[in-house]
């Protein structure tokens, strides 16, 4: 079977691809090692209730709301508000002054740290500015430039000088947000309750950004994976072709042909690798290594690939609650960050440091979960066809170690341990934001990082990439260089999604699936000229 193109995964980055390589009348198959599209824009539905299985709202970001445009894609969003909350005070961003409520959040609960936390909050400001010009504008990538010569001269002209004003002050800024905020407190506290829902080593400009970014947040009618289903539903309208639950073992660039597990064989012009990075170096045939081993930097970006770690994964809650959405509503809103206490996780020590038995690990999570910084979504808020009436789903979220979760497995303790975690999770909610919720549980499943491992086919589970730990980051991390992210050894295989740019997410991954979509289309435009 031959293709112009073949993508390997169907995640925003691979549908993205796949969608204007079809606009463009390429014949392109789209290879996919689950039983659904998607990746992390997903959603599932359980007894009439329907939870998002991955991203739990979108920030246009300038891209995701031009991108549909330019392909035709009508979709409803629904402005998805955010609010941040510490033990049992709250306060919700609806505009850039809500920055002075979160000043006076954090005033309240760190009286001592006045002078510091007026300093951090400045520099959240100053960050917020830059980040603006950034995403100020809808991306040029997503807009017909000869046509709109409006936009160019008024619009996209005076950005780039700004643009590369700010860019050189955004990339001073890419110590780990820990790290630079020790410049202004020496509270761990503070600084645990600003950061710890982000990963590990996260760049300050990246962190410091998120004030402004979640007031970006929507949401689609129907759940995230509306999304995905109208970039899918596009691509088949448009004669491109999907292959659900099939797994490549076999990558022969030098013959241009990929193997399944299954012992199908495909051709292709042009290879475009929207998955797991690891995956692809691991399933190159001898004679493709033997290539990038004869060249020093490919042997180097190979190595670094598959030496590197990724970043933590998460664990999470999908609660059904025989209870209306306005109790919910009124208690922390449709999409919150929760920290039940301002304790701090740097309080207690790393499990990997303390753990030699199953009591042991059982109460490390139970301190973890105790102090660790919650997302909450409750999606029947944004749309009331997402529960039964007069009953509501959660879906709690936390950062959490892959390697806990396996080491659970290895103990034998695996479904004991996610037994703990539900309940626990549940308690820690009844105790502060949302008394008597034990009772009212309908239902409560938990997703750990080996389901994600299972579901999403990325190493150790990995959300978002690579871990920010890792030293030099094995992917491009500079975002005037972001077209270069999908370049790989070989001339004609591509790389796109959020293992080839860091910091990643959905618009970097819808953003470097229309660079490489792009850059195809130009190679098979000229060919065939």
């Amino acid at each position: 079977m031959y293709y112009d193109v073949i993508i390997i995964g169907s995640g925003m980055a691979g549908l993205t691809a796949g969608a204007y390589l079809c606009k463009n009348g390429h014949n392109v198959l789209i290879i996919e090692k689950s039983e659904k599209t998607g990746g992390l824009v997903t959603s599932f539905e359980r007894d009439g209730f329907t939870f998002d299985a991955g991203i739990r709202a979108f920030e246009n970001s300038g891209i995701i709301l031009p991108m549909l445009r330019q392909l035709g894609i009508n979709i409803d969003f629904i402005k998805n508000p955010v609010s941040l909350g510490i033990e049992k005070d709250f306060i919700y961003l609806k505009t850039t002054e809500s920055i002075k409520d979160y000043h006076e959040l954090l005033l309240k609960n760190f009286p001592s740290q006045t002078k510091q936390i007026d300093r951090i909050i400045n520099e959240i400001k100053k960050v917020i500015g830059y980040m603006d010009v950034l995403y100020g504008i809808d991306n040029p990538l997503f807009m017909d430039l000869k046509h709109d010569r409006n936009y160019l001269t008024k619009t996209l002209l005076p950005w780039i000088i700004k643009y590369y004003k700010n860019i050189r002050k955004i990339e001073m800024l890419n110590m780990p947000i820990n790290e630079y905020l020790l410049n202004f407190t020496q509270d761990m506290h503070l600084i645990d309750t600003i950061t710890q829902h982000f990963f590990a080593d996260t760049p300050a400009f990246f962190a410091l950004s998120y004030f402004g970014l979640y007031l970006d947040y929507s949401y689609t009618k129907g759940g995230t994976q509306t999304l995905a289903s109208s970039l899918t539903s596009f691509i088949l309208e448009n004669s491109g072709k999907i292959l659900l639950k099939t797994e490549i073992s076999k990558i022969d660039s030098e013959g241009k042909k990929l193997f399944s597990t299954d012992s199908q064989m495909f051709e292709y012009d042009q290879l475009i690798w929207a998955a797991d990075l690891k995956k692809f170096y691991g399933n190159l045939e001898k004679n493709s290594l033997k290539r990038i081993t004869s060249n020093k930097k490919s042997e180097q970006t190979y190595n670094a690939i598959i030496n590197a770690d990724t970043s933590e994964s998460v664990l999470t809650l999908y609660l059904a609650v025989d209870q209306p959405k306005e109790l919910f509503e009124n208690a922390f809103g449709a999409h919150c960050f929760y920290t039940p206490q301002k304790i701090g996780l740097s309080s207690i020590a790393s499990f990997k440091k303390s753990i030699n038995s199953v009591e042991n690990l059982a109460g490390y999570i139970y301190k973890y979960l105790d102090l660790t910084t919650y997302e909450i979504s409750c999606p029947v808020i944004r749309d009331k066809s997402l529960a039964p009436q007069g009953k509501t789903g959660l879906i709690i979220s936390t950062l959490f170690d892959y390697d806990l979760a396996k080491l659970a497995e290895q103990k034998d303790w695996y479904e004991e341990f996610k037994v703990l975690c539900k309940d626990k999770i549940i308690d820690v909610l009844d105790k502060t934001i949302l008394e008597g919720l034990k009772s009212k549980v309908i239902f409560g499943i938990i997703s750990s990082p080996l389901t994600l491992e299972k579901s999403t086919f990325n190493t150790r589970g990995s959300i978002t990439g690579w871990a920010f730990k890792n030293n030099p980051i094995p992917a491009q991390n500079k975002m005037r260089n972001i077209k270069k992210s999908i370049y790989t050894p070989f001339e004609d295989i591509y790389q796109a999604g959020q293992w080839t740019f860091s910091p990643s997410g959905l618009p970097i991954s819808i953003l470097t699936g229309k660079l490489a979509a792009d850059k195809v289309h130009k190679k098979l435009h000229k060919l065939q000229r």
